[in-house]
């Protein structure tokens, strides 16, 4: 074999246990992430990842204070979205991650958070409302309303330190919704049933095997309506706005205009995003402060330990489903903060 051959087969060697390395490596990490969490030994397996950062505007003058701008955009979901979608439809940790390192950078004077989003699930709406708020204790927190910050959106906003939104924002929708399907006539006709065995009353309640019970309905309206009276206490506090004077007008689930909601006191100001930039300025004593953004960025070592993670697995299969258009589906018995519009 000439010393050519010999050379190639090296290299090739020498690439196969490094990439063998790598792979290990990554298994490693993730077995040790599992070890660390059964064991209780520390607090946390390892520190949460560093979001990078990209220039929106620069500096007004040479300086280091910057403005941090987040964004919430879509559905809030508790549901977590990684890979290459993990920007696009941000879970309840990554804006909590996004806010916390705003927080402890002393170079951050305050954060715009850009909210986007017709609302979502209830609790999921509660985390990110409570760290916005926590995060507004500390630093300014200036919320901009895009096309659309409506119900869970809304109830995220009531954490900041001031609401700006847009002329033409649609925003408020302020309340709780729960669906389920009944299909009981349905089955009577094809000829099938169900049997379901419980261990109370309430335990299949939104069943739609069986027409749904008086009781059942008041058991389930009074935990709407709980919902309801925690959204409209948010709205209060953050707003100054007594809870009758908002039950007996915008707090009805309708959606209003950038200019109602100011009217009605739900924000502080009319404009767009670089209003709530110099907003941000002003309230974080920061005149020539930057703006940035925070980016997701996969490591070599991510990108191995999740090469590693599936191998031997099978191919995974891609499923497209696009019967229901853009809108969101629904569980049946969650409650949403959602407009009526979207809750179908």
């Amino acid at each position: 074999m000439s010393n050519k051959s010999y050379g190639c087969l090296i290299a090739l060697l020498l690439l196969g246990l490094i990439v063998s390395l790598g792979l290990n490596v990554g298994h490693f990490l993730g077995k040790m992430d599992l070890a660390v969490g059964s064991a209780g030994a520390f607090s946390s397996a390892r520190p949460k990842k560093h979001l990078h950062e990209t220039t929106v505007e620069s500096p007004k003058q040479a300086t280091q204070d910057k403005i941090v701008h987040i964004d919430l955009e879509g559905i809030i979901s508790s549901m977590s979205v990684s890979g290459i979608f993990a920007d696009a439809m941000p879970s309840v940790e990554s804006i909590k991650t996004a806010l916390e390192q705003a927080v402890a950078d002393k170079n951050v004077k305050a954060i715009v958070l850009r909210v986007n989003s017709p609302g979502g699930e209830v609790t999921a709406s509660d985390i990110i409302y409570n760290a916005v708020k926590k995060a507004a204790k500390v630093k300014p927190v200036v919320v901009y309303m895009d096309a659309m910050a409506a119900s869970g959106g809304y109830y995220v906003a009531c954490g900041a330190t001031k609401i700006v939104a847009s002329e033409t924002t649609l925003t408020a929708s302020i309340g709780v919704i729960i669906e389920t399907m009944n299909y009981s006539e349905l089955f009577g006709k094809v000829g099938l049933s169900m049997t379901a065995f419980t261990s109370g009353a309430f335990k299949d309640s939104l069943s739609g095997a069986r027409p749904m019970r008086e009781d059942e309905k008041a058991y389930v309206q009074n935990l709407v309506m709980q919902m309801y009276d925690r959204f409209l206490g948010i709205v209060s506090e953050a707003r100054g706005v007594p809870k009758e004077l908002l039950k007996s007008t915008v707090a009805d689930g309708r959606v209003v205009t950038g200019r109602e909601a100011l009217a009605a006191k739900l924000v502080d100001q009319i404009g767009y995003v670089e209003d709530a930039y110099e907003l941000a300025r002003t309230l974080g004593a920061a005149p020539d402060a930057g703006v940035v953004k925070y980016r997701n960025e996969v490591s070599l070592f991510d990108a191995l330990g999740m090469a590693s993670a599936k191998a031997g697995a099978p191919p995974a299969k891609v499923q497209l489903d696009v019967s229901s258009g853009l809108l969101p589906k629904l569980l049946p018995g969650v409650p949403y903060y959602l407009p009526p519009s979207f809750a179908h």
